[in-house]
């Protein structure tokens, strides 16, 4: 059993700690937050103990992993500083994404985990669905071919005026990870923005990239659209065909480039994913059988630090009028 205990306890808190509770090979010891009014509550829920200070936690209850899902500015701005405790007290971490708001402490966490010997991923869970296994699987098998491009779009609805860069630092780890799990790593990027109306930050986003491999890409964001639609579209050509992921898990097609015939994989609902709030559900289930297997982690620390790389180059490359190079 992986004894683990998640740390901030707002509604995405919440959420690990059920999955948590759910997951027959994991056993919730414990949950932390500052402030008592969220924790307790919570903690009474599952009968496990609260705890108010993230050392104190630490050093009474040993956990083997624990879940930081603290917020913070641009909704990674809280992630360092306990990320950091655990990681100096060998526990292993998934941190929700972003992984920081700020790159060098981003740098820093990964770095830290590393020469500790930790294991540290983050909750990039828009990979973690059955379309996105078996779009791989058609990768990895040679189907798809080489991949030539790659569009990727995602759109909600967030009126959060917090920070000019919210929008791409809090939203686009997600579509960041998806593009580089099928396309690799991104070398270059150049990338436009629009407010729109009303808007203070920079709620709409067009990113051009480049991958290591020489496939191009794109991806098309924005914070103006709705939750009542669907949210996000991956579309990956290759040299041998075409697959489509339609909203995160509703359905993937593939298109032969030699064959009138398509594969369609229709989420089922009779056992399939029932709602968006399951992508953590096996986000987390992946975390804790990879944990107990010693690693490697899928969505590691190393995949959230390079999905940021590519936000800040996106932002300088706005800031600037360049195409800018990815760190890294």
């Amino acid at each position: 059993m992986l004894r683990v205990a998640v740390v901030g306890l707002g509604n995405i808190g919440k959420t690990h700690s059920r999955y948590y509770s759910e997951n027959p090979d994991a056993e919730l010891v414990a949950l932390c937050d500052i402030d008592a009014g969220r924790v307790d509550p919570v903690a009474k829920t599952y009968g496990v103990p609260a705890y108010h200070d993230l050392g104190e936690m630490l050093a009474a209850e040993r956990p083997d992993a624990v879940s930081i899902a603290t917020a913070g500015p641009e909704n990674g701005g809280h992630h360092y500083e306990p990320t950091m405790q655990a990681i100096e007290a060998g526990v292993h971490v998934l941190v929700e994404k972003p992984i920081s708001n700020n790159i060098e402490h981003a740098r820093e966490m990964v770095r830290a985990a590393k020469e500790r010997g930790v294991l540290m991923g983050v909750n990039l869970n828009h990979r973690f669905t059955p379309a996105a296994e078996r779009a791989k699987k058609l990768q990895e098998d040679g189907t798809l071919g080489e991949v030539l491009f790659l569009n990727m779009a995602l759109w909600i609805n967030n009126p959060n005026e917090s920070s000019p860069w919210f929008h791409l630092r809090a939203l686009h780890p997600h579509s960041i990870d998806v593009m580089r799990y099928f396309g690799g790593p991104i070398a270059k990027v150049q990338a436009f923005c629009h407010k729109g109306p009303g808007r203070q930050i920079w709620s709409n986003a067009s990113v051009n990239v480049q991958f290591a491999s020489g496939a191009v890409g794109h991806l098309t964001g924005s914070y103006d659209a709705s939750g009542l639609h669907p949210i996000e579209r991956c579309e990956v050509g290759g040299s041998a065909g075409r697959l489509v992921i339609e909203n995160v898990y509703q359905k993937l097609e593939f298109f032969p480039r030699t064959s009138p015939e398509k594969l369609v994989v229709e989420n089922s609902i009779m056992g399939g994913m029932g709602n968006f709030n399951e992508t953590f559900r096996n986000r987390i289930n992946a975390f804790v059988s990879q944990v107990a297997a010693g690693g490697p982690l899928d969505a590691s620390g190393e995949d959230g630090l390079a999905a940021q790389e590519v936000i800040e180059a996106a932002i300088r490359s706005f800031e600037n009028g360049t195409i800018e190079e990815v760190a890294g």
